[in-house]
């Protein structure tokens, strides 16, 4: 039986409120929306400081069962945002290059789902390479929730990173993806089997530079590698590696008849 009580304590985890409003907060300080440009300066000082505050307040319960320099990390991780936010304007760019959709910048950063994952990703990769514990997955998991994206904060995106639509996304741990990859909605990038003993193995693709996936693609398993410039068609299914420069995809039948004549039974399973 499991020795789980049923509750958290406050004093070890933080609570999903001020997760929440963290995350929000440190977003809008990377895209701030602001009325006086003159004093942009000075209230981004002030805002960088409540955030790290808060982000203090956020690792100390986690420092009472993890071992976390809680002073150090808070510190180094604001000296790496400036980094962050170059990599999320240059996603934000290769977005707006490729939706014929997309009129401007600020329509990316402020509207498109497939940005604000992308946004909580980057933020979220640098705390899980400093093994942060659990404060990684509930800003990911906020992500999920508002966007249906579901991109592990342990998978290595290259930049600048595309994503369209976006619904039902999900990218796996181990994943590795390469520069001015493009990926639609529906994507999985996942494990060929769940075992928790592969935990620390590779279980997730790795996609090569300037690929392309298209809608409802499946690509499975640790050892599959989708070489550089390829092409994944839609609905295509995918469990071995594909040589650089390949066009892959599912050829299925469509049959149109006259509604009048027709008399075969159809069978629909939902």
């Amino acid at each position: 039986m499991s020795k789980f009580p049923g509750y958290l304590l406050s004093s070890h985890f933080p609570s999903r409120q001020t997760v929440v409003s963290f995350t929000d907060e440190l977003i809008n300080y990377l895209f701030p929306v602001i009325h006086d440009p003159k004093s942009f300066d000075q209230a981004e000082i002030k805002m960088q400081a409540s955030l790290q505050k808060k982000l203090i307040e956020i690792l100390t319960p986690l420092s009472q069962n993890y071992s976390i320099d809680v002073e150090e990390i808070a510190e180094h991780y604001f000296d790496e945002l400036p980094d962050i936010k170059q990599q999320l304007i240059e996603d934000a760019e290769l977005i707006l290059e490729f939706d014929p959709a997309a009129k401007s910048l600020e329509e990316v950063v402020l509207s498109y789902p497939g940005f604000q994952a992308i946004i909580v990703y980057r933020l979220t990769h640098v705390l899980y390479q400093k093994q942060i514990p659990i404060l990684p997955r509930m800003m990911s998991e906020l992500a999920h929730s508002r966007t249906g994206i579901d991109i592990n904060p342990g998978a290595v995106i290259g930049c600048p990173f595309f994503i369209d639509h976006g619904t039902g996304i999900v990218i796996g741990e181990t994943s590795v993806i390469g520069k001015n990859v493009k990926m639609y909605q529906g994507v999985t990038l996942g494990a060929l089997a769940v075992r928790k003993e592969d935990a620390q193995f590779k279980r997730h693709p790795t996609i090569e530079d300037n690929v392309v996936i298209y809608a409802n693609s499946t690509i499975l398993g640790g050892k599959t590698v989708i070489g550089h410039d390829s092409i994944v068609g839609g609905n295509t299914w995918i469990i071995e590696s594909v040589i650089p420069h390949s066009v892959v995809y599912t050829k299925n039948q469509i049959i149109i008849a006259d509604k009048k004549d027709f008399t075969e039974p159809l069978n629909f399973i939902i």
